[in-house]
Formats: structure tokens, C-alpha cells, sequence
């Protein structure tokens, strides 16, 4: 997600970051970007998630049947 893009602020962020699991030193599959999470609930939760808010880019499909 590009920076520009975030909800929370990077001062908000630093308050809530340590109380968050998978920090980006620790190794491993937890050990990814855990400012995602909370910013894909707040981008769902403020949008809708329609298709035309969708951020540009390159996605995974995902196809239920």
C-alpha cells in the first residue's frame, strides 16, 4: 500500500504499534508489514470496499464456485 494512502497517521501508528504482534524484525511469516491489518480494516470500514476504491495495482483473485 503506497504511504501516501494510509488512514492512520504515522503518529497514531507509533502509539499503536507496540501493542501489535509481527514486528517487521521478528522472522518469519509474522513478521510482515502489521500496519496492513488495521489500515484494511479502516479502508473497509470507511469505503465499503467498492470496486472503484479499489487502490491500482497488481492483486490476487480470489474465485469461489
Amino acid at each position: 500500500m503506497p504511504t501516501d494512502r494510509y488512514i492512520i497517521t504515522d503518529r497514531q501508528w507509533g502509539k499503536i504499534e507496540p501493542h501489535c504482534l509481527g514486528k517487521k524484525s521478528d522472522p518469519g511469516r509474522t513478521g510482515g508489514d502489521a500496519r496492513l491489518f488495521p489500515e484494511a480494516v479502516f479502508w473497509i470500514a470507511r469505503t465499503g470496499a467498492q470496486w472503484r476504491d479499489l487502490p491500482g495495482g497488481h492483486c490476487q483473485i480470489v474465485w469461489l464456485d
